[in-house]
């Protein structure tokens, strides 16, 4: 069995529709799990909604809807998302399926028998919005950090025994300084737990759509307990038969959030599993938000992106590229459709598309449209262009691995520069007239500069990655990582199409 790699989005609050925030953790896990895939990788991508709390039940409410049928079509509206902006994740998990359930239940009953969850009574600030517990610190003017109002909750409720994981999870990012990504939010999470932790409330008596606590009725789940857990359900924990599945999938290897639910999966998650002696997931990485032109994004302000209205008018590839490149994964960054343009136009379109264009365009016309064949030797400017390019996926893996999504873009753009100076160097043109058989060997190396450019960017730009090795006659079953570099070369003497241009200039309509 080859092995495996898990990773996991949040799954998403169902109270509102998908917005650009959804799609871009999303996408970053699609082109993760994507590149894992061309490497070799067992990959599981999981993604899905939260469906449960009192935020939930509220909503579902002011419509005159039951809970169930109200997640039912919001919960759609992101099956729908991952469909119609091509993520490829493997499994979609609801948190209102009998799995689930199941899943919650062994993990609430784990925690029982270990002694760390107790019955006591909970007053003090709540925040619905967040599903969130505050302390009297963290309130200012009413509000909690976040901005959501609190309000003062007095109950019976089961606590789980966070206070006495203080040391232990401590210990833990000093242990593993890659538990938490980016650095800067390490030092958050391990701040905030060296501060003090206080037992954490885990179940709620005041209202009724969650999981029942197991043996009381009365209370059900906290929706973060319940929420976490999902990463073990789709593994196959709590399952009749998902034993082996769960041996092979968990702990899974990355889970990537929103930097504003860092502190439920870097503090309360591991607290959690080992309370419940299970294996920690091996890191989380919180990225950043999205500005819209400079500012904060807010349905007061109307200005949310839709991440569909953006694919529509720019292109699904072309979108995917800028919010993968414009702005280094973990900072914040701010969607500008003139930034967006400058990408598409000047990366897509000028660099790379032109480049593809101007090569095709030459073979066809020069070489009778016949692919060159590979060389037997290669002059050093070639090798000067070759060479960096055969070394380039180990410096991928290291940028995918690290999250880094806009380093391993700006090296395979470093190459397409370069190949486009070899061009204009060695200006084939002019060799035409002189020289063929060097024209063809300089026609052949920027073939295969395409080539491998082609496969290395498929995890983030698909559609445009298969239009380019398919103009290059590349066989569908030669585009994974395996045929990279030196030792499987493009071998050349079939017969091309005219070509098409990959990436056409954007224009923008009049009054747009």
């Amino acid at each position: 069995m080859s092995k495996s790699y898990y990773l996991t989005t949040p799954i998403y609050y169902v109270n509102d529709k998908p917005h650009i925030g959804h799609a871009y953790t999303t996408l970053a896990c699609d082109a993760l799990a994507r590149f894992k895939r061309l490497d070799g990788y067992d990959v599981m991508f999981l993604t899905g909604t939260d469906e449960h709390g009192q935020k939930v039940q509220k909503s579902a409410e002011d419509k005159g809807i039951d809970p169930k049928s109200f997640t039912d079509e919001v919960s759609q509206n992101f099956r729908d998302l991952t469909k119609t902006l091509g993520f490829t994740n493997d499994d979609f998990i609801r948190t209102t399926e009998d799995r689930h359930y199941a899943a919650c239940q062994k993990l609430w009953q784990t925690l029982i028998d270990n002694g760390d969850i107790y019955l006591g009574s909970y007053a003090g600030w709540y925040a619905v919005r967040d599903e969130a517990f505050y302390a009297e610190s963290e309130i200012k003017d009413g509000k909690a950090p976040s901005g959501a109002p609190v309000e003062w909750v007095e109950e019976p409720s089961y606590f789980f025994r966070l206070s006495a994981y203080q040391d232990k999870l401590l210990a833990h990012y000093e242990n593993n300084p890659d538990f938490v990504a980016p650095k800067s939010r390490l030092n958050e999470v391990r701040s905030f737990v060296a501060g003090g932790l206080m037992d954490l409330s885990v179940s709620r008596a005041s209202f009724s759509w969650g999981v029942p606590v197991p043996g009381d009725d009365a209370h059900v789940m906290y929706v973060w307990l319940d929420a976490l857990t999902n990463y073990m359900t789709a593994a196959g924990y709590g399952q009749e038969g998902g034993e082996d599945q769960y041996a092979h999938r968990w702990p899974a290897d990355l889970h990537m959030v929103g930097k504003d639910i860092l502190r439920f999966h870097a503090v309360y998650w591991p607290a959690f599993l080992m309370a419940a002696n299970l294996p920690l997931p091996k890191r989380v990485f919180a990225h950043g938000w999205w500005t819209n032109e400079g500012q904060k994004i807010s349905k007061s302000l109307g200005n949310v992106i839709d991440p569909v209205e953006v694919a529509n008018t720019y292109g699904l590839d072309q979108m995917r590229y800028f919010l993968l490149r414009e702005v280094p994964f973990g900072n914040d960054g701010d969607f500008s459709r003139t930034a967006m343009m400058h990408r598409m136009n000047g990366d897509l379109a000028n660099d790379l598309g032109n480049l593809s264009q101007r090569v095709l365009s030459m073979i066809f016309k020069n070489c009778e449209g016949v692919m060159p064949k590979c060389p037997a030797a290669h002059e050093d400017a070639d090798l000067g262009l070759l060479n960096p390019l055969d070394n380039l996926l180990e410096g991928q893996r290291k940028h995918y691995d690290n999250q880094q999504f806009h380093e391993a873009l700006k090296d395979i753009w470093d190459i397409v520069s370069a190949a486009n100076r070899y061009v204009d160097d060695m200006a084939p043109w002019a060799l035409r007239k002189t020289d063929l058989d060097r024209m063809a060997d300089v026609l052949w190396t920027l073939a295969e500069t395409l080539r491998q450019v082609a496969i290395l960017i498929q995890p983030v730009m698909p559609e445009a990655s298969a239009n380019m090795l398919n103009q290059l006659g590349v066989a569908e079953d030669a585009r994974g990582f395996e045929h990279l570099g030196a030792d499987h070369r493009l071998e050349g003497g079939w017969a091309i199409e005219k070509p098409t241009p990959v990436f056409p200039r954007y224009v923008e309509e009049e009054g747009a």
